[in-house]
């Protein structure tokens, strides 16, 4: 691809733009989310109700690892392509190299840390003496491949940002195919049940991997690695750093919600409850990871079109993406309100875990219709580098809102007050988003004045 192909980004209808790099995105992220879905259905049904909120447990684990790989991945992918937008090739480059040290630095890091106090961590984020040998099972394998998982996702994303969003698509395709095709074999055949399902999960992302590091060392891809772009800048580590602080807070705040909701459900619902809260999660998963493909095709329209000046194509892009989310959402609570026993079974066969299931299922997704709203909007301030307005609507939800209700409604309503946190949540969490837009959008219209 050479580096007018780019153009298209200012010059493209923005439908279309949103359909050419939007679709591929949510098609990996649907595939990934499929995959996830596929492993839990695998360890439900094929180990048992107590590996599912096992599994429920690493949660909060995996968040924090998720965490660390959008602190780089997210914040480098949006100064990519505001630097793309200006013409800045050479930044672009430099920020590419230093994400890759950065990634691999912050990777040792927190994986030795966790490793050290793993046992304990997970008692934290509410394991039992029923739960905790299979997170300790999952974890223990899964938890030095997290690295690769971090560069798997985190050069994916800029893999899409710089013009390849095809080719993105593919990575994410390529590993929950390969771990689809290895967790049966590894679960049944060889008989190492949730040992066996982390390990299908670490081969197949370094495959992953392997291949998107192929294409950045590739001379020919429109960024690549190039010698002299290693070397740590502060000033481009800072803004990194400013930007993947909003998705990294969200994610770390969490696993903070989750060992929260893990101990207040096992506190009133037992097991049963922390194991419908993990199928709960699983299926919100899905719905978000789509959102979350929107984002992932807006994200390089507004960022482009943000530093070439081009507000009205960056409005446009926006409220598309809106619109979309919005639809999905709406579908995903349909689908949660009217088929909660379908879900549940899919996962499980326990009868008890299952009418659990349908009640959290009910009473959680009551708003989830305008859940889109604000993850897009996150999107939106990412973009154009706006961190304090990321940072706030990211963790307004978790903290100023889950956080306080989990803590408050229980003590009135026990597991259901649980439950009802969620939608009440997302209905402030809109509120505050629509605020910041509005007072966004009337910046850009006074910069369009000028």
């Amino acid at each position: 691809m050479s580096v007018e192909k780019l153009k298209e980004l200012e010059s493209t209808p923005v439908g279309r733009l949103l359909w050419k790099y939007s679709v591929p995105a949510v098609v990996g992220t649907l595939v990934m989310s499929t995959y996830n879905i596929i492993d839990r259905v695998f360890i439900g049904q094929g180990v048992g109700a107590e590996a599912i909120a096992g599994l429920a447990v690493t949660f909060p684990v995996m968040n924090i690892s998720a965490a660390l790989g959008t602190l780089i991945g997210v914040g480098a992918a949006s100064r990519i392509s505001i630097a793309l937008g200006e013409k800045n090739h050479r930044l672009a480059e430099q920020i590419l190299g230093n994400s890759l040290v950065l990634t691999v630095i912050i990777g040792i890091l927190y994986i030795s840390a966790i490793g050290l106090f793993l046992k304990d961590i997970l008692l934290a984020f509410g394991a039992n003496e029923l739960t905790l040998p299979y997170a300790y099972d999952y974890m223990s394998v899964l938890l030095p491949g997290l690295l690769i998982i971090n560069i798997c996702y985190s050069f994916n994303n800029m893999m899409r940002t710089s013009g390849y969003p095809q080719k993105a698509m593919i990575t994410m395709i390529l590993g929950a195919v390969l771990n689809v095709t290895l967790d049966p074999i590894f679960i049944f055949y060889l008989d190492l049940g949730i040992k066996g399902a982390s390990i299908a999960t670490v081969i197949s992302m370094t495959i992953s991997a392997a291949f998107v590091m192929t294409h950045f060392i590739n001379p020919n891809s429109i960024l690549h690695f190039k010698r002299g772009t290693f070397a740590i800048d502060k000033a481009i580590f800072i803004s990194i750093i400013g930007i993947g602080a909003a998705p990294f807070l969200v994610n770390v705040s969490g696993s903070a919600i989750n060992a929260i909701v893990n101990q207040t459900l096992l506190r009133h619902g037992g097991y049963f409850a922390v194991g419908a809260v993990g199928i709960f999660s699983t299926y919100v998963q899905l719905i978000i990871m789509i959102i979350i493909g929107i984002c992932q095709g807006v994200q390089p329209i507004i960022g482009y079109n943000f530093g070439a000046g081009h507000f009205d194509r960056l409005k446009h892009a926006f409220w598309l993406g809106v619109i979309v989310a919005t639809a999905i959402c709406f579908v995903g609570f349909v689908v949660g309100e009217l088929f909660p026993e379908y879900i549940a079974r899919a996962f499980t066969t326990d009868e008890q875990l299952i009418a659990v299931t349908i009640n959290g299922l009910r009473l959680s997704l009551l708003a989830f219709s305008i859940v889109g709203f604000p993850i897009v909007a996150t999107a939106l301030f990412q973009s154009i580098g706006k961190a304090g307005e990321s940072i706030f609507l990211g963790l307004a939800r978790q903290v100023l809102f889950i956080i306080p209700l989990l803590l408050i409604l229980p003590r009135f309503w026990q597991l259901d007050g649980a439950w009802l946190s969620y939608p009440l949540a997302d209905v402030c969490a809109n509120a505050c988003t629509a605020y910041l837009v509005i007072r966004q959008f009337k910046k850009f219209k006074a910069v369009e004045k000028k």
